[in-house]
């Protein structure tokens, strides 16, 4: 088959009704058509030739051209397509390395392997394009909510057409008692769009919690609007899930909006999650405060929050226990997922032995340490006296308060509340330096003995072990490991070492070793300041 002016409006023709039935740009129609021509070139005069085919937008009229480029003379390799200066001086005056000679060679015949060829490219690139429009169109939709039909199911994986492409609603994004048939209509949440290699792929998702949060704002205005705004979601999909709630306008209810007139708006999003119970609670500010509200319907009596931990404790009626925790955990734990606490529930008969038995020892602490009877440890607990270190170092005016505690018995409490201290850092250093301890350790400000004593046991025994610690092997923290919240202890722990003052005291050593420039800190300290100020400037 030859290029002739017979046909050649038929590739501009052609074009325009690929790129049309692909909905793509005829442009790129053109461009691949060009390609497969000069492919097909290639292999009648060539593979090593540099042939190039350009098609006229206006008259369809294909040109062939044979493209060289100039090189130094040691560079050149393929005759076909390289020539020298001195060769390039037959074509042209003044020939540089770079310049490129193109000379016109006549169209080529296209037998029946060529035309299979040329045809392959053109279907790969209007593919190719097809996928790349698919993907620029759904990429920007992540995180909103699209219809489609249910095409067909594949190992448990549910195929959805969505007008311009399909998408695939995996086996663990279906709510668990759902069924779809081919052609039911099915309405999902765009979680993830990739390019992949058989084309970009849409995922979709009907268990995400966003789902639920696109869902309440497509049923209450006044979340569309931003006059109520969804601050948390929680789901255990196909059963329960809390979402919480605040109202930027003080005359409007969160919780009563998105519950609508009867329950209306609420049940709207309950039917399309196959009858999930959503429990609605007001959002607020103060944890404690927000933590009772969604641990709804169970009354709770108090709550302990450890901020450092990110932990929290409960404390609720013997009777609210089973309420609290829920079938199988699930109250419990979607309150936990909505507040991004660990909660931990005690009954107030739980929490009132946990009480005793912390009495029981401090008293015992301090009836053995300080030589007291039992009365008099019991009166120095009750006021709140949990360790040696407050006895010893606290100021006489609290110790006087104490029924029959005089100035006397108060100077003579602290002296051997200082005693037994002092004893006890003698022998910690004592074994500190039997397991090694170097005297720079020793001398490091900052460090007690009996901190000292836990590093060496751990094998810091020197100021530069010391320095290559991290803030959290110090002082311990938490990591996230597969969404639950793993606790790594650190060797100071025990000593309620804060993770800002174990970065101190590792700095404060680095410094002292000559490793960090006190300088340097400095600049970066002001560079912080300074992009703060600029943040608060622009806010």
């Amino acid at each position: 088959m030859a290029i002739t002016s017979a046909n050649q409006l038929e590739l501009l023709q052609t074009a325009e009704a690929v790129a049309r039935e692909k909905m793509i740009d005829p442009e790129l129609v053109v461009e691949a058509m060009e390609e497969s021509l000069a492919r097909a070139a290639k292999s009648r005069y060539g593979s090593e030739m540099d042939i190039r085919v350009s098609i006229d937008r206006k008259t369809g009229r294909a040109t062939f051209t044979r493209v060289r480029t100039v090189v130094e003379d040691e560079e050149l390799e393929n005759y076909q397509a390289e020539l020298t200066v001195e060769q390039a001086k037959q074509y042209m005056a003044d020939p540089q390395v770079g310049d490129e000679i193109k000379d016109e060679v006549p169209p080529v015949e296209l037998g029946r392997i060529a035309a299979q060829s040329a045809k392959q490219v053109i279907l790969q690139k209007v593919r190719e394009a097809e996928r790349d429009r698919q993907f620029d169109e759904f990429k920007d939709r992540v995180g909103t909510i699209i219809n489609g039909v249910v095409k067909r199911e594949e190992y448990g994986n549910v195929i959805v057409d969505i007008g311009r492409g399909e998408g695939i609603l995996r086996r663990n994004e279906k709510i668990g008692r759902e069924a779809y048939r081919p052609n039911d209509r099915i309405r999902c949440f765009i979680k993830d769009v990739r390019r992949e290699v058989r084309g970009p792929q849409v995922f979709l998702s009907r268990t995400a919690p966003e789902f639920m949060a696109e869902l309440f704002k497509m049923e209450v205005p006044e979340i569309y609007d931003g006059i109520i705004e969804i601050k948390a979601v929680a789901r255990d999909p196909g059963s329960r899930a809390k979402i919480a709630v605040i109202s930027y306008d003080g005359s409007i209810d969160p919780v009563g909006a998105c519950v609508g007139m009867r329950g209306s708006r609420v049940q709207a999003v309950v039917n399309e999650l196959q009858g999930e119970k959503i429990d609605i609670i007001p959002w607020n500010d103060d944890q404690p405060t927000f933590l009772v509200n969604a641990l709804q319907p169970a009354e709770v009596s108090k709550v302990v929050l450890d901020e450092d931990a990110g932990k929290i404790e409960v404390v609720v009626p013997d009777e609210q226990l089973s309420l609290a925790i829920g079938r199988r955990g699930q109250n419990v734990r979607l309150a936990s997922q909505l507040t991004g606490l660990d909660i931990d529930i005690l009954t107030e008969a739980e929490e009132s032995e946990r009480r005793q038995a912390e009495f029981a020892a401090r008293t015992k602490l301090f009836m053995e340490a300080l030589d007291l009877d039992e009365f008099f440890a019991q009166l120095l607990v009750s006021e709140g006296f949990t360790n040696l270190e407050e006895v010893a170092y606290v100021d006489v005016d609290e110790l006087l308060v104490i029924d029959g505690v005089d100035e006397d018995t108060a100077n003579e409490l602290q002296a051997r509340a200082r005693d037994v201290l002092e004893e006890a850092q003698r022998k910690a250093l004592e074994h500190a330096r039997e397991l090694g301890v170097e005297q720079s350790l020793i001398d490091f400000e900052g460090l007690t003995p009996q901190m000292i004593e836990a590093l060496a046991e751990d094998g810091v025994k020197s100021l530069e072990d010391f320095a290559t610690c991290a803030d959290w092997e110090l002082a311990g923290g938490w990591t996230t490991v597969n969404g639950e919240r793993v606790k790594d202890d650190g060797v100071l722990e025990k000593f309620d070492l804060s993770l800002e003052e174990a970065q101190n005291l590792v700095m404060t050593a680095r410094i002292q070793l000559g490793w960090v420039d006190p300088a340097d800190l400095e600049t970066e300290e002001d560079v912080a300041e300074g992009d703060v100020a600029e943040e608060e400037s622009e806010a």
